[in-house]
């Protein structure tokens, strides 16, 4: 996706004065949107929580260049999180239970909180994805222990490496952050594909983003699969080395979303467009080449992920070192958070992640999709707030259509069946 801003309002985004006069116009000019006249936002505020990674960019940059303010929202609070759990938890809760109203979050998880597959006693917590907050930008890494190995995108030799290593009577262990999570999804779907059974071969275990190199660092696992910026800290570690982009698993694959308890957004329908509105102009804002290095020096900032400017800056700009003697310069699979339709929630993405879900048993094979895409997935809520915004590029369909992975395997949002049948599991419908 192209910036799509309309010129007239991406002139007025020059100094706070324009800032201001932007503000005003929207409140005149934008009938029946967030800020038409005696319409504004229900309430100033939200409590968005995040999780320590790169990915969350569009939330600092939204607070931190003044979006939510400028579009009404001057007090909303955006809290760091210790581990995917806590987001649940505080989602589960909610800000009137000192918990949180919205999140970014892995894609995956407002369906698994909103059927209850999750939450305490199974309780469903309804929640509405609202945008997709980036594509790309994920990887899975190995210990340094198998760097003569050279693990890449085949995982048939990372296979060959654990056996030899279980047959000496050592244990052997993967990482993701969030079961049924796209970490999970994409290190499972990168074994299986290897051969590995990721439920009998290896044992999987959970570690929160942040913690992920201090684990490696003492042995906890062989391999994990997080976001940036902890792969490249691995890599500036020496620790271990990245044996793949997740993009190379699926070019410019769907990965965190910006999501909120459905009972904010339907509380407060205006506060949500203003939120959303904030999020994506600082998508856009952080695509732009020119604001490269300030999206790294804001996201590397103590009260977001606390990391050295270099940890952030190299991936974000496409420059991968993948730390076993590979470096790729404006990598195709770099992380993107508005160009290419990135922040568009996509109904056939999120319908790929609840076949995964169903393949490894995290949803019941008799799972209604159609039904919980219908409501937890409120693409018609971000079409409104592009429109708002006097975004021209939006997508005409809700599906992205067939999907096409390394293996050659092929999703068709038409028949997800099929595309469990060609992964050796039968659905039952």
């Amino acid at each position: 996706m192209t910036d799509g801003f309309r010129n007239d309002r991406r002139d007025l985004l020059k100094g706070a004065a324009a800032t201001v006069a932007l503000a005003a116009l929207a409140r005149t000019a934008l009938p029946g949107g967030a800020f038409a006249q005696g319409a504004g936002p229900e309430v100033k505020g939200a409590k968005l929580g995040f999780i320590a990674l790169t990915d969350a960019s569009p939330l600092f940059v939204a607070k931190e260049k003044g979006f939510f303010a400028k579009h009404g929202m001057p007090d909303v609070e955006v809290l760091k999180q210790a581990s995917w759990g806590t987001t649940r938890d505080n989602l589960v809760l909610g800000s009137e239970g000192n918990g949180i109203d919205g999140a970014h979050i892995l894609t995956p998880m407002p369906y698994l909180i909103s059927a209850g597959r999750v939450t305490q006693n199974n309780v469903p917590v309804p929640m509405h994805i609202l945008a997709r907050l980036n594509v790309n930008g994920q990887c899975i890494s190995v210990a340094k222990e198998y760097l003569d190995q050279k693990v890449a995108l085949d995982a048939r030799v990372f296979k060959t490496a654990i056996e030899k290593k279980k047959a000496a009577g050592k244990s052997v262990k993967a990482a993701m952050t969030f079961p049924g999570g796209t970490h999970d999804l994409w290190i499972r779907y990168w074994m299986a594909a290897g051969g590995i059974d990721p439920d009998k071969d290896i044992e999987t275990i959970v570690v929160p983003p942040p913690q992920m190199v201090a684990n490696m660092k003492v042995g906890t696992m062989d391999c994990f699969c997080v976001g940036e910026p902890w792969n490249a800290q691995l890599v500036q570690q020496g620790l271990g080395y990245t044996a793949l982009t997740t993009g190379e698993l699926w070019k410019n694959h769907p990965e965190k979303a910006f999501a909120m308890r459905a009972s904010f957004t339907e509380k407060y329908p205006n506060a949500t467009k203003a939120l959303l509105m904030a999020v994506l102009e600082a998508q856009a804002w952080c695509d732009k080449p020119e604001n490269k290095e300030e999206v790294a020096a804001i996201a590397a900032k103590r009260q977001w992920m606390n990391v050295p400017v270099s940890d952030v800056a190299g991936r974000i700009k496409g420059t991968i070192d993948y730390g076993d003697g590979r470096v790729v310069e404006k990598s195709p699979h770099v992380m993107k958070f508005w160009d290419d339709n990135a922040s568009y929630p996509y109904q056939s993405h999120d319908l790929w992640f609840l076949t995964e879900d169903i393949r490894w048993g995290k949803f019941d094979a008799q799972t209604d999709t159609k039904a919980l895409i219908a409501k937890v997935n409120r693409e018609d809520l971000w079409r409104e707030a592009a429109k708002a915004l006097g975004v021209t590029a939006i997508p005409t369909s809700t599906s992205r259509g067939k999907e096409t992975f390394f293996d050659g395997k092929v999703f068709d949002p038409a028949d997800p069946a099929a595309y469990l049948s060609s992964l050796g599991i039968k659905r039952i419908a």
